[in-house]
């Protein structure tokens, strides 16, 4: 089992491998000191398990948990404080553990995470995303997302209030967010929520497919982020010809 240990504090981090060295069969492959320095350990090592502090500077264990790509590895969350159990557990943690760590306690953790393992488990998809900018974290809902836009190693992230730059490729983003966005242009992925009817209106442009999503006129709140999202009018409004996402209409001309 490959573990990744996460602690902002070095004797903390070095006594807990140690620990964990003892167990046959586990192996710690990175350390890390705060959630930036962790998503990006886990891109490289793909461990199996990750012992997470909660307080860190930066994001906090719980927006790291939130915001794991697939496959996300098994969570034990590892604290001084026990206030943050609940939301753990919200966060689909598997154990939590109070420092500081019992050999008998951690024991017991270990034997959960082998017990995980060689079970299957269905794919957890991320609530948030992590947004590193100019030495602070921003940290973005996926609930928030109305579409995303490639740009080059890069994706916008696109909402009702901003559009931060997440340094992924846009098609390894939507293998971890998974089925929740349609594809509008060759660049751009736009929500598709599930919980409401759509209709679609798609057109051949320069050999893409490109496709747009319109709310129900009865959903208000759906026209505001429609008219946020596209700088277009409310949809809710009768207008003539069908809605574009900027930039398509002068796609279609040329076509």
């Amino acid at each position: 089992m490959r573990v990744l240990i996460v602690d902002d504090e070095p004797p903390a981090r070095e006594r807990l491998r140690r620990l964990l060295l003892a167990f046959p069969g586990v192996e710690v492959v990175a350390q890390a000191r705060d959630g930036e320095e962790a998503l990006a350990a886990i891109a490289a090592h793909a461990p199996d398990a990750l012992f997470l502090d909660v307080q860190m500077p930066g994001p906090s264990g719980l927006d790291v948990a939130a915001s794991l790509p697939e496959p996300a590895p098994a969570v034990v969350f590892v604290t001084a404080h026990d206030r943050y159990a609940l939301q753990a557990f919200e966060a689909a943690a598997l154990d939590y553990l109070l420092k500081p760590v019992e050999p008998e306690r951690l024991a017991r953790a270990v034997q959960r995470l082998h017990a995980r393992l060689a079970a299957p488990r269905p794919p957890l998809r991320p609530a948030q995303l992590l947004v590193p900018d100019r030495g602070r974290t921003q940290v973005v809902a996926v609930a928030d997302l109305l579409w995303l836009e490639a740009a080059d190693n890069y994706v916008v992230l696109h909402t009702a209030e901003r559009a931060p730059l997440l340094r992924r490729t846009l098609s390894g983003l939507l293998d971890d967010l998974g089925e929740g966005f349609v594809r509008t242009h060759a660049a751009r992925r736009s929500r598709w929520p599930r919980s409401r009817r759509w209709s679609r209106s798609a057109r051949a442009t320069r050999g893409c497919c490109c496709a747009a999503a319109r709310p129900r006129p009865a959903a208000a709140s759906s026209a505001k982020r429609w008219s946020r999202a596209w700088g277009g009018a409310d949809p809710a409004r009768p207008r003539p010809g069908p809605l574009r996402p900027p930039g398509l209409a002068a796609a279609g001309r040329d076509a």
